[in-house]
């Protein structure tokens, strides 16, 4: 530290002393007030990811699932159905198979994520806003059974929706087998369905294959097991309460879990993300805020005179410390306060104009989402106090020290 001291006797030898002091003083507060629009922006920023990636899980994931705690798959009684629909804040339950299957169009083939779903499925009318072309429906009255599948699948097999003599067939290895010789011509299951309608979320849903569940069990050999139970809330309903219901209703047995326990692992990611940042910006405004030390410790050298006329008047250290602490509170939350502004402001107009496009023409929205949190607003006031009393404390300290000094002698 002795050396900033001794830049700072330099200065105030000379005439300009007071206006250096005032340009550290800007400085500072320029450095905070950057700093605290950024944080507050980029916070918000992550608060729209995520809630733009709970809108996604929205369109495709159940409100609630029930899995088996132990292997894939369970039976699924009319007691089990009846526990669940019976519970309070339950509207639709969906009976669910799910796994990987061979899909073949024409000459082309791939692997797809298969979904069979029961007439609920079409009830929930989740994938109304992601259907980019067709209809969703699995069946019609007179028997003609339907898939909806995803844009990738429709890409990588070039499947044509007009196309009403080329069904899609899927295939998949017959379990009844002690030996499994895939060359042989009975190895395989197969059924065929008519593609009916076409989905668009994103990436991770871009192998869905969804078809009636009759097809799929049939294909499968599952009779009257299920891989899954999805619900469907009525409006109003907390999911957090259902879910303690029904964990009460079906027993140990399942594993029941809300759609943001499906998606942990991103919604966590985000999270860690967000407060890795905070903690980076957190150090820029620190950084910023040295100046405050700066400009503190070079007026507590110039005032070392007015301080010990003070202590002459009866005033006391901590008045002294005070007083300085309060001129650091000055500068930093003059710029906390213009940032914060800045930051809202600035917000507000990504959220009303989108100012920032995402730039790329296959992104789900056209410019970066972003959600102001009143927590994130005010966890950025709390860090720029903090940081306050840190960088001001040791100055104020001195300053009261000197002025002490200066008096006694």
């Amino acid at each position: 530290m002795n050396l900033p001291f001794r830049i700072a006797r330099r200065y105030f030898l000379s005439r300009n002393k007071r206006s250096f002091i005032s340009i550290i003083a800007l400085i500072a507060m320029v450095g905070v007030g950057v700093g605290t629009m950024s944080m507050v922006v980029v916070l918000s920023v992550f608060n729209g990811m995520e809630d733009l990636n709970r809108q996604i899980f929205k369109t495709f994931d159940a409100d609630i699932k029930i899995t088996p705690v132990e292997g894939r798959r369970f039976a699924v009684s009319d007691s089990l159905l009846k526990a669940v629909q019976t519970t309070n804040g339950v509207s639709l339950v969906t009976q669910v198979i799910e796994d990987n299957a061979l899909a073949r169009y024409n000459d082309l083939q791939t692997i797809v994520r298969l979904k069979g779903v029961d007439s609920t499925f079409e009830q929930r009318g989740q994938l109304d806003t992601a259907l980019i072309e067709g209809s969703l429906r699995l069946r019609t009255p007179n028997g003609t059974q339907y898939a909806v599948i995803s844009e990738g699948v429709r890409n990588s097999l070039l499947i044509s929706l007009e196309d009403y003599l080329t069904p899609l067939e899927l295939w998949y290895p017959r379990n009844d087998r002690r030996t499994l010789n895939l060359t042989a011509p009975d190895a395989f299951n197969q059924v065929s369905v008519r593609p009916g309608g076409t989905f668009f979320i994103e990436s991770r849903y871009d192998d869905y294959v969804i078809a009636p569940l009759s097809v799929v069990a049939s294909l499968l050999q599952y009779d009257n097991e299920r891989t899954s139970l999805e619900i469907q809330l009525k409006p109003g309903a907390t999911p957090g309460s259902v879910l303690q219901r029904l964990k009460k209703a079906i027993g140990p047995d399942f594993l029941v879990q809300d759609r943001d326990s499906l998606n942990a692992d991103l919604l966590r990611a985000i999270r860690v993300e967000k407060l890795f940042v905070t903690i980076t910006l957190s150090m820029i405004i620190l950084v910023a805020a040295i100046n405050i030390f700066f400009s503190l410790s070079m007026l507590a050298i110039e005032k070392k005179s007015d301080v010990a006329m003070l202590y002459a008047m009866g005033a006391t250290p901590g008045l002294v410390r005070r007083i300085f602490l309060a001129e650091g509170a000055i500068v930093a939350l003059t710029g906390a306060v213009v940032g914060l502004l800045g930051g809202i402001g600035l917000c507000w107009l990504q959220q009303q104009y989108g100012l920032v496009s995402m730039g790329m023409v296959s992104s789900l929205v056209d410019a970066y989402p972003v959600k102001l949190d009143l927590g994130d607003v005010l966890l950025t006031g709390l860090i720029i106090i903090l940081i306050t009393i840190t960088v001001s404390y040791i100055p104020a300290r001195r300053a009261a020290k000197s002025g002490q000094f200066v008096r006694v002698g």
